[in-house]
């Protein structure tokens, strides 16, 4: 064995071993080992980081981070994993994935873009404020249709899910559930308000869920809207009457 240093001390001898005693090195952070088996269990933030790539909140946070990059800085090349890993803004960023995985937002893409130019703060994207402000915006310059498919889809899961039919979602989901559906935009004022049992339904409602939903369901502005548009409000009632809703 090669020694660069041999010292004595108080209870003996210590040595110091040299690179070539320990050929096993991390390609992430350079540390050497002797034994092969101790690289194999050494685990440094960048080998941590390498080893999550393929976890969905990871993906999610790269995804943003190279959103981020086209959007804000005009970056011509695709920003690689390998310096996601490496950026300082990493931890941030797969915080902001684990987000988008619970939450679920509609239509994924647009909601990464429409954060990523917001002007908030990447430490902010967080906040469901944010998110609702996205939704409240969206459910009310969607077109009549759109709102009606993602509506019946996820009367459709709920159904699946509770051994049930959807046209049943209004006499039979809690009603906590369909508020929270309301409020992310799952469910749309244009199948609630105009339906019998989507009326009935909220007439169950207590003050605490009414005015969680109230910005979602403001009756002003969507009586104005169906006025503006009676071709979109014959849609809906003609889904209305084919379901039995």
């Amino acid at each position: 064995m090669n020694l660069d240093v041999f010292e004595k001390q108080h209870t003996g001898i210590k040595f110091k071993l040299s690179a070539a005693d320990k050929p096993y090195v991390c390609q992430y952070c350079n540390s050497a080992y002797v034994k092969e088996s101790t690289l194999a269990v050494h685990m440094c933030e960048q080998k941590r980081r390498h080893m999550a790539k393929s976890e969905k909140h990871v993906q999610l946070g790269y995804q943003t981070y190279v959103r981020f990059f086209q959007l804000s800085q005009k970056a011509k090349t695709t920003k690689t994993y390998e310096e996601f890993a490496k950026s300082q803004y990493y931890n941030a960023f797969v915080k902001f994935g684990s987000f988008l995985h619970n939450v679920n937002p509609l239509y994924l893409d647009r909601y990464i873009d429409f954060v990523v130019t917001s002007g908030v703060k990447l430490d902010h994207w967080c906040r469901e404020e944010l998110y609702y402000q996205y939704v409240l915006d969206l459910i009310k310059k969607e077109p009549a249709e759109v709102a009606l498919q993602r509506s019946i889809a996820t009367m459709m899961d709920w159904a699946d899910v509770n051994n049930s039919q959807w046209n049943h979602y209004f006499k039979y989901v809690s009603l906590n559930r369909s508020v929270y559906d309301i409020k992310d935009g799952k469910i749309s004022p244009w199948l609630v308000l105009n339906s019998e049992s989507g009326r009935s339904m909220l007439s169950k409602f207590n003050d605490e869920q009414l005015n969680i939903i109230f910005e979602v369901m403001n009756p002003d502005f969507w009586a104005k809207r169906f006025r503006t548009y009676p071709a979109d409000l014959t849609l809906v009632k003609q889904v209305i009457d084919e379901g039995t809703l």
